[in-house]
């Protein structure tokens, strides 16, 4: 079988936008890492949060980290970011829905889109994060104990500095799983990356260039993740830790 390869058409006037189809694809990049980026800040702080919930010794608490964690991680995301752009907004108050309804649908659907994706990979960073805290030495949370430290100031300037060290290199791999799941997005309306591959497909009719294209967009953003994330897991690591030199 023979394939009619045309790579020129990336340069050609795409049907609307005032843009070629190289253009449509620079616009799902962009969203893409901002999508990306914004369910990134919101898994970071969630997870965190609910992952020192998890290591508290107040059962009520923790149980509440724990009904997080099995709520979000066993629904698949595609129903989360249904429930997020469809059912949520609908259960709003009056005055929240009419802020939501009259924002531009683009920036609405990225708005819950972000917020599916961050809580969903959020309940992931928060079993990394509890278990981060509950394999450093018992004598860390002694000694400040021993220091006079209350529990907030334990957590605070010990145990999570110490933990987030270690969480790094499993924090890596979600950062790149959530690249990957921005993609579906693309079923409720982002034109993220693979959606515009996906209209590029159906206004010119280039399969091949336009996946092998996408395909280079994840890996470029993928490896300039994985050296980030190397870059600062090299400048946190402590000489005598675990990986430390």
């Amino acid at each position: 079988m023979s394939i009619d390869w045309n790579w020129g058409i990336f340069l050609e006037p795409a049907k609307f936008g005032d843009t070629t189809y190289l253009g449509w694809l620079w616009m799902g990049f962009q969203m893409t890492i901002l999508l990306s980026a914004c369910a990134g800040v919101i898994a970071f702080f969630v997870g965190s949060f609910f992952g020192i919930l998890r290591t508290l010794p107040n059962r009520l608490l923790s149980n509440i980290g724990a009904i997080y964690v099995q709520l979000f991680r066993n629904i698949p995301l595609i129903i989360h970011l249904f429930i997020w752009v469809y059912v949520v907004p609908e259960l709003l108050p009056e005055a929240a829905k009419e802020f939501l309804f009259g924002l531009d649908p683009i920036i609405f659907i990225f708005i819950m889109s972000a917020i599916g994706l961050g809580l969903f990979t959020g309940a992931r960073v928060c079993e990394q994060v509890r278990t981060a805290i509950q394999s450093l030495p018992v004598g860390q949370k002694s000694a400040a104990t021993a220091l006079g430290l209350t529990l907030k100031q334990t957590y605070l300037y010990i145990l999570l500095p110490n933990a987030y060290r270690r969480v790094l290199p499993p924090l890596t791999s979600e950062v790149l799983n959530m690249v990957k799941n921005s993609a579906v997005a693309s079923t409720v309306g982002l034109f993220e990356l693979s959606k515009q591959a996906n209209q590029l497909l159906e206004h010119a009719g280039h399969p091949y260039e336009s996946f092998i294209a996408v395909t280079i967009g994840y890996v470029i953003i993928n490896i300039v993740v994985m050296k980030t994330m190397q870059y600062i897991d090299k400048r946190t690591r402590l000489p005598g830790s675990i990986g430390g030199k």
